[in-house]
């Protein structure tokens, strides 16, 4: 598709406004034809995919899909060929109006005057404003640049239309709606400048539909332009609408006015050509690396930005497992290539300068700026990646805890609760004695009280299950069942209990005798009972710390439990001697008992019995949290380990960052043997692996005793990877300028005393020793050499080692410069007088002539490049070695 960078770039902002003013009174009462709608729904949907799929995405509803803002700030960024600033990726209304004012701020940076448009109508998905939004985005980006004898967007397309199209019958465009309607127009501008492409002696006037399928297939097909609209959109309206028609033929516009470039590149006969043929496949060589390194980060970032949740600890360590191999085995050589790929790009662009001939500028998409950013993209999308499976990995440790959690106080729950329900609807103190109804009465008190204890257990349950459904628990469902079951039993059991209450209240007033030691007992051993219940739940919990003070934490409230049980001992003695205080009064009195408290089921053997299971369990705990403290010990140790390694391996490589530095600035001796001492130099950095490596086996064994925080050293394995990789980039690049230094001596003929001389002025007016300066130490540098600079000499002179406009200039641009204008260089003049002489003084060359000239391959290389000759003097199989030759040293790209 259309690159519209360079037009927008150049564009007038007094043109852009004046036109923009007359194209923003778009008339918004049009829109409401239903027709017109569709025709430019569609139009505007294909011009925006057009440009999105460059950057991997589409739209498919266009007042919906811009709603957020994030697809409209790209594809103003891919038109324009611009950043914009961060958007929100909050999913809030503030968020999406945010993101929408950039977008419209950036449109009206650009001098467009936007009418009536505000971001609260876009965000609220107005088919009206967000339409005449894109209609004013494509008069700027797309129609707005369009120029043709003095005149301009609209007016110039369709002065370029009506000349394109001229000499076709039945066609006559004078407008962007009635004058397309037969589909003819679109087939003359295709076979105007790609005739083989259409038969257009074979179209009707009377056949539109199939005239129109005709244009747009073979505009998709061969053109790479997009199916914009339908036939029968076009053909079924009485006028089609005139910003969908000048949409698509802008398209056509753009599509065909780069097309007619010539191709010419050469040296000096057989040295002209054979540096085009190399620098040729040094192009070649660098698009396919290129491609190479943007299609596998195409491919890897997706898995890294994959954030499909697993169920279980073991499945996210197995990614985690994937992620190492990954940093490990997969992405050290791609970053090898990275490098490669600069080192390439730079000595070619060194060549191209020394032979005269234009900067290399990758397709679009591969330049060093975009795989720079694609690798950027794939740092923050690995970076994130990683923080992502630590996190997920914490989260199921806390979820399979809640879990085990949750389902043993159910459990505990659940075997309290049995049974009760049968026992609160009996009946039986309707045929109970007086004695017996009163029991039966203090007994539910102290089922009441035992009832109120559990109180805390079952909001503990509902508690625990609403955790689970927050953090995203995959068996959320059976737990919520569970917990529902629960709930809904207690509820009954509060109701029964409160019924039964009522019940044997109103039977104890006929009731008068009690057992107080009876009702004693039980109101204390339900209680204790309870403790004991909590307390063996508590020597049973789950625990899980990451570092010393939080198991020393629990060690400390262990620690403090156990001092609770004497005075815990005591009570449980208390509540025994009251059982035997009414075992020694029935025996005294002749009582028969029946051998059970009437007010509680807790017996004394039941206390004893959980009494010795929980103090069973005390050392149990014991020796799990002293296993805990000595993991948490262990652990410590891998932390200090590798903090003294990472510090280690962080002061070298700020040390070496340094070191390079300084030695990119001051080196001395010949360029051989700078090369020599900064490639030993390399060696000797490289040697250094092994402690990178150890320092990657640490950090590993980190990772596996899922330590996630080292309060050691505040370098983090990430950090120093970056930085190493750094160091290695930087040592690959100056030794790079160094033998580009060599390539630009040996092709210009400089000694190594010049050499030296440029390098001590440079540095002389380097005043940062950054290795470059700015524009007003440059020009005391020009002028200590002996130019008498005016403002205009100057200013061209910065066009040449700044084409970049960065207001910064290198040692490289220098020289280059500067061997430029003291060495004697080929032109175009001198290759056409070759050719001229080759052609026994002829305007045209033929190739016959060539081939008895030249060497078979070069021969063949210009015969294949040659345009045919049409001077008055032109012979059959005549080739045009002029143009040939000014091309040579043009923009053209053989």
């Amino acid at each position: 598709m259309v690159d519209y960078h360079a037009a927008n770039n150049q564009a007038s902002t007094g043109g852009v406004q004046t036109y923009m003013e007359q194209e923003n009174d778009w008339d918004r009462d049009l829109l409401l034809d239903p027709a017109w709608e569709k025709q430019q729904r569609k139009t505007f949907t294909a011009w925006c995919n057009s440009h999105l799929r460059k950057a991997g995405t589409q739209i498919e509803n266009i007042e919906e899909d811009f709603r957020d803002g994030l697809k409209l700030m790209l594809l103003l960024e891919v038109i324009s060929g611009e950043r914009l600033p961060k958007p929100e990726r909050g999913k809030m209304r503030v968020h999406k109006i945010n993101n929408v004012n950039k977008a419209l701020d950036f449109i009206a940076s650009k001098g467009v005057k936007l009418v009536s448009i505000g971001a609260e109508e876009i965000v609220d998905g107005n088919a009206k404003m967000t339409l005449g939004m894109i209609w004013t985005i494509i008069l700027r980006f797309a129609i707005q640049d369009i120029s043709v004898e003095e005149t301009s967007a609209k007016e110039g397309l369709l002065l370029w239309c009506q000349r394109k199209t001229a000499p076709y019958k039945n066609v006559n465009v004078q407008n962007f709606h009635i004058s397309w309607k037969d589909g003819l127009a679109f087939n003359a501008l295709i076979h105007r400048h790609r005739p083989d492409l259409i038969d257009y002696e074979s179209l009707r006037k009377d056949d539109p539909v199939t005239n129109l399928n005709n244009a747009f297939e073979v505009a998709e097909k061969h053109l790479d332009i997009p199916k914009m609209l339908d036939a029968e959109d076009i053909v079924g309206t009485l006028r089609p609408d005139e910003k969908a028609i000048m949409t698509y033929v802008s398209c056509f516009y753009h599509a065909f006015s780069g097309a007619q470039k010539a191709e010419t590149a050469a040296n000096r006969i057989c040295k002209v050509l054979a540096v085009n043929q190399e620098n040729e496949q040094m192009m070649e060589d660098y698009e396919k690396l290129a491609s190479d390194l943007l299609e596998w980060i195409r491919r890897t970032v997706p898995w890294l930005e994959n954030r499909t949740q697993e169920k279980t600890v073991n499945d996210m360590q197995a990614k985690q497992e994937d992620f190492r191999d990954y940093r490990c085995v997969h992405k050290p050589p791609k970053v090898q290539e990275k490098c490669q790929l600069e080192i390439s790009f730079n000595t070619l662009q060194t060549k191209l300068r020394l032979s005269n001939r234009p900067a290399f500028m990758p397709s679009e998409g591969r330049m060093v700026s975009d795989i720079n950013g694609a690798w950027h993209t794939l740092e923050g999308a690995e970076k994130g990646y990683e923080e992502w499976i630590l996190s997920e990995i914490r989260r199921l440790e806390r979820l399979e805890h809640l879990a085990e959690k949750f389902h043993q106080k159910a459990a505990i729950h659940e075997s309290w609760t049995d049974g009760k329900e049968a026992m609160l609807t009996q009946k039986d103190y309707e045929t109970s004695t007086l004695s017996e109804v009163k029991a039966l009465l203090r007994k539910h008190e102290a089922f009441e009280s035992d009832l109120a204890a559990h109180q805390d257990r079952v909001e503990q349950i509902a508690a625990i299950a609403q955790e689970l459904n927050e953090l995203d628990y995959y068996d959320s469902a059976s737990v919520n069942a569970r917990c529902q079951k629960i709930c809904d039993q207690w509820d009954s059991l509060g109701a029964l209990t409160l019924s039964r209450k009522e019940s044997l209240e109103r039977t104890e007033k006929q009731l008068e005798s009690i057992d107080e030691l009876y009702l004693e007992y039980a109101k204390r051993a339900a209680p204790f009972n309870n403790w004991m219940e909590g307390a063996m739940e508590d020597l049973q919990d789950m625990f899980i710390v990451h570092n010393i003070e939080e198991i020393q934490g629990l060690i400390t409230a262990h620690e403090q439990f156990k001092s609770t049980l004497s005075e815990a001992n005591k009570e449980r003695e208390a509540i025994q001697s009251i059982q035997a205080e009414v075992q020694k009064i029935a025996q005294s009195n002749g009582i028969k008992l029946s051998g059970a408290n009437p007010y509680t089921t807790i017996t004394p053997e039941s206390i004893d019995s959980k009494w010795e299971k929980a103090m069973a369990m005390v050392p149990l705990r014991d020796n799990a949290l002293q296993d805990e403290l000595n993991k948490q010990n262990s652990n410590d140790t891998l932390r200090a380990k590798f903090a003294t390694q990472a510090n280690t391996v962080g002061a070298y490589i700020q040390e070496k960052m340094e070191e390079i530095g300084r030695i990119s600035i001051e080196m001395n001796g010949t360029l051989e043997d700078q090369l020599t001492n900064l490639k030993d130099y390399q060696t000797n950095i490289m040697s250094y692996m092994p402690e990178i490596n150890k320092l990657e086996g640490s950090h590993q064994l980190i990772q596996e005793a899922l330590i996630f925080d080292n309060q050691y050293t505040s370098y983090t394995m990430e950090h120093l990877r970056v930085g190493w990789e750094q160091l290695l980039t930087t040592i690959a690049r100056t030794i790079n300028e160094v033998e580009n230094q060599i390539l630009t001596r040996d092709a210009k003929g400089i000694s190594q005393e010049q050499l030296f001389e440029y390098r001590a002025s440079f540095n002389h007016f380097d005043k940062k020793r950054s290795g470059q300066m700015v524009s007003e130490d440059f020009r005391a540098l020009l002028i200590s050499t002996g130019n008498s600079l005016g403002d205009s000499e100057f200013a061209r002179i910065m066009s040449i080692v700044d084409p970049n406009g960065s207001g910064a200039v290198t040692f490289q641009a220098f020289i280059d410069f500067m061997s430029t204008e003291t060495t004697d260089t080929d032109t175009a003049d001198q290759v056409i007088a070759s050719f001229k002489i080759l052609a026994a003084d002829k305007n045209y060359i033929t190739a016959d002539e060539l081939r008895r000239e030249l060497p078979p391959t070069q021969a063949e290389y210009c015969i294949a490049r040659m345009a045919p000759y049409s001077g008055p003097d032109a012979v059959p199989g005549a080739l045009d070695y002029m143009s040939f030759s000014t091309a040579l040293y043009g923009e053209s790209d053989l």
